[in-house]
């Protein structure tokens, strides 16, 4: 992962992380981070300016993990179906065992009230969609996915449904096995895409 982060700063990422999941969005505090991490606040700004840099390389970091694992996934030169499945059960289970970032993502207000946080999460969706979009497209080209609908669209279909399976489990209290159901439901939306006289 090319992000320039000393060993201290994915420490206090990680006790982010903790935080975001026992207490929410409202619960990350640096008075909050710097009582876990054992150090004063003003230690804490040592490493990152406020808590909106915190929450802001907490989605940088994101961004170069799924940039990395898409990578390797595409790299494999798999059918346009089995490049999508492998993305998707990736992601699952990525957020299944570190289920903090969805937090983040799918916290509106959160976004809502910080352009550069908005920023992030923008490039973060802009590089997931050119991904998906370039397998999408080349399962067009070789008759795996129907034609009729663009890429484009195609692509806003398959996350959408990902980003709802995602709000599901988040708002479950991450009840249920993201892996499954999730696998299950991107299963199903390959099954409506595929190209029926293919």
């Amino acid at each position: 992962m090319n992000l320039d982060l000393s060993d201290r700063q994915l420490e206090i990422l990680q006790a982010s992380g903790k935080i975001l999941m026992e207490r929410g969005i409202l619960g990350l505090t640096t008075k909050n981070l710097a009582l876990e991490m054992k150090f004063s606040e003003s230690a804490l700004y040592r490493h990152f300016k406020d808590k909106e840099s915190i929450i802001s390389n907490l989605i940088k970091y994101l961004s170069s993990n799924i940039n990395e694992r898409f990578e390797n996934i595409v790299n494999k030169n798999l059918s346009a179906e089995a490049t999508l499945l492998e993305l998707f059960k990736s992601q699952f289970y990525f957020f299944k065992t570190n289920p903090h970032f969805i937090v983040i993502v799918l916290s509106d207000g959160l976004i809502d009230n910080s352009e550069n946080i908005k920023s992030e999460v923008l490039k973060l969706m802009q590089t997931n969609s050119k991904v998906y979009k370039t397998v999408v497209e080349n399962g067009q080209n070789t008759g795996i996915f129907v034609t009729e609908i663009s890429a484009s669209d195609l692509v806003h279909a398959i996350i959408g449904s990902f980003r709802l399976q995602m709000l599901k489990w988040k708002l479950s209290n991450f009840s249920f096995d993201i892996e499954i159901e999730g696998m299950k439901t991107m299963k199903n939306i390959l099954t409506l895409i595929k190209n029926k006289n293919g």
